[in-house]
């Protein structure tokens, strides 16, 4: 949800820096569709709401991985936009964490509880699986990339989030304000 905050805010620095988005138009990413593809993929695994179920109940982790190689396949064929290399590795930050904790990422059921969003804490910590979510122990592996920030429950869109989503959304930013200048 980071990458909801980080749009309008990339755009927002982009007119104050004197830039258009119509300067958008210029931009010649390739194989955009594979961002659609691992969007795709991803509500069809995840629950989309509290209570929910998701389309494909099975092979989740399996799904996961495949979105993000769709994602990485975006950032190898995208890799000259500096704005594209800072959010692919961010991404690859977070593919590590995920891979090494067998599809999932990491996440602290406080810090859900702190961002609003109690009912996944409270699945978290009875199922020990939720969404893209596993619990976060002392044992897991990488635990320090997992979703250790949260945004607070004021904050719109509030959710936790990882150093990988920061990077993720930071290159955002850059990208869409550098795009937009002259």
């Amino acid at each position: 949800m980071l990458l909801l905050w980080a749009l309008p805010l990339g755009i927002v620095v982009g007119y104050l820096r004197g830039g258009r988005l119509s300067h958008m138009a210029r931009l010649e990413l390739r194989s955009t569709w594979l961002i659609l593809l691992a969007l795709a993929i991803q509500l069809l695994i995840f629950p989309l709401g509290a209570g929910k179920q998701p389309l494909i109940r099975f092979g989740t982790e399996y799904f996961h991985l495949a979105s993000y190689a769709f994602l990485v396949g975006f950032v190898v064929l995208n890799r000259r936009e500096w704005g594209i290399l800072a959010m692919g590795m961010g991404m690859l930050l977070n593919l590590l964490v995920i891979t090494v904790n067998g599809g999932y990422m990491p996440t602290r059921p406080d810090l859900l509880e702190a961002a609003g969003r109690g009912e996944a804490a409270a699945k978290l910590r009875e199922v020990g699986i939720y969404a893209n979510n596993t619990l976060m122990e002392p044992t897991t592996p990488l635990w320090f990339l997992g979703d250790v920030f949260y945004a607070p429950e004021w904050v719109p869109f509030a959710n936790v989030f990882s150093v990988g989503d920061l990077l993720l959304a930071l290159g955002l930013i850059f990208f869409l304000q550098a795009k937009m200048r002259p």
